[in-house]
Order: C-alpha cells, then sequence, then structure tokens
C-alpha cells in the first residue's frame, strides 16, 4: 500500500535512531508518487539525494558531523555537471514536535551551524546574509541553500514527513534553471502536485528574488510581523 502523506505513521511513539529505517523512510516519502517535488524525485533517482541521520533536533551533539556532512555534499554537488542534487538531516528522536516547535529548533540548529561554520568560510558572496532581505539564502562552506523543513504536523500536506528533517538544496542549481529556461516548467508542475495533494499553493511560497526565501523553511505561515531569528556572526 502507497503511504499517505498526510497520515503519518507512528509520530508520538517513534522514538527509533536506527539509520537504515529513518533513511529508507525519507526515501519512501519522496518515492511516494502523491509527492509534489519532482526535483527531490530526481534527485533520488539519480543517487544525488545524500542523508544523514542525526539524533534530536533541539540537541547540538551532532553539529559538527551535520556540519561536515554538508561539506562532503558541496564537494559532490561542486565536482558534478548534473543536477538536482539535495542533502536530507533526519531527527528521528523527536517525535511528537508540533509545528512551533519545530519551526524554532530549525532556526536553531541553522544558527549554530553558521556559528560553526563562519569559523571555516565567509558567507556565500552571491546571496544576502541578512533574513529580511529578498536575496537572503542560508550558507555553508561558502555555498548558498534554500532550505526546506518538515516535520510530522506541518500545515502542508507535502512537508509532513515521519521525522523532523532539514533538506538543504543548493541555491545555485535554481539560478542555472532559470538561466536555461526551466525553472519555470519545474515551478509549475510542482505547484499543480501540490494543489492536488493541498487543495491550494503554499501561502508562503514566492518565486525567487520576490521575497525572502527565510518564510519558506519551515512551512509555517506567518504574517507580516514576523522576524527571522537568525543572526549571521562574522568574525
Amino acid at each position: 500500500m502507497t503511504p499517505n502523506l498526510t497520515t503519518p505513521q507512528n509520530i508520538f511513539d517513534s522514538t527509533a535512531t536506527d539509520p537504515d529505517e529513518a533513511k529508507k523512510s525519507f526515501e519512501d516519502f519522496i518515492e511516494n508518487e502523491i509527492f509534489p517535488c519532482v526535483a527531490a524525485k530526481a534527485a533520488l533517482n539519480k543517487d544525488h539525494l545524500k542523508t544523514f541521520v542525526a539524533g534530536h533536533i533541539a540537541c547540538p551533539k551532532d553539529d559538527l558531523e551535520i556540519l561536515h556532512f554538508i561539506y562532503d555534499f558541496v564537494d559532490t554537488y561542486r565536482n558534478s555537471d548534473e543536477p538536482f542534487h539535495s542533502a536530507c538531516v533526519i531527527f528521528p528522536e523527536a517525535a511528537g514536535l508540533n509545528e512551533q516547535m519545530f519551526e524554532r529548533f530549525l532556526w536553531m540548529r541553522l544558527q549554530a551551524l553558521s556559528d560553526l561554520d563562519r569559523e571555516n568560510f565567509p558567507y556565500d558572496k552571491r546571496v544576502s546574509q541578512e533574513p529580511h532581505s529578498e536575496n537572503f539564502s542560508f550558507s555553508l562552506k561558502e555555498e548558498a541553500f534554500f532550505i526546506i523543513g518538515l516535520s510530522p504536523f506541518s500545515s502542508r500536506d507535502a512537508r509532513r514527513f515521519k521525522y523532523p528533517a532539514l533538506v538543504f538544496n543548493p541555491h545555485h542549481q535554481f539560478e542555472e534553471m532559470r538561466t536555461l529556461k526551466r525553472y519555470d516548467k519545474m515551478k509549475n508542475i510542482v505547484r499543480k502536485r501540490d494543489v492536488a495533494l493541498s487543495g491550494s499553493i503554499n501561502p508562503m511560497l514566492n518565486d525567487f528574488g520576490d521575497s525572502s526565501e527565510a518564510y519558506q523553511y519551515s512551512g509555517m505561515k506567518y504574517d507580516n510581523n514576523w522576524e527571522c531569528p537568525f543572526k549571521y556572526k562574522a568574525i
């Protein structure tokens, strides 16, 4: 039976830390025929979707390992001529988080990773480090990333994965698609599939460059008074 994205199983009692189980669950989530993101499906099919299984999203104990996982991913991505690369960090110990808690811990982890990264690399100069800027993007190893947060209780059906997770998508690959005039086609396909799944387009979803992408990271719906908690701390 094909799993239903909108009714994830074993949410509250799911504290499994077996990396193989968590990775397989994520692959099944992406492969589900109703999952809307065709870019993620392409990355998985090409073996360009890399995964790392951490512990709890609120805990800093895995931050260095996560950082080096992303560094290795960046090296692989930069040495590839093919499109569609993503890296996913899964937190299977963080069961039962509501949407607000997940959003808080998402920015906590991104802040911690950024603070560690700044000791090794500058911010990607192709994007802004200011989260209110329409050119903002998260940066590690001088590579900009568009972050997709997944959690069991997301208000968006397409974001409801069994475990909390952070997906790192290299920002530049979307810019390359725009240059090749492929971005709009992919965007329209994803949005049609999202409407079929959820009945509407994500109200936080904007085209790259129209507004800050920080509004899209967690999957939550924000009002105009929301202030992103991320602060880049340059050395």
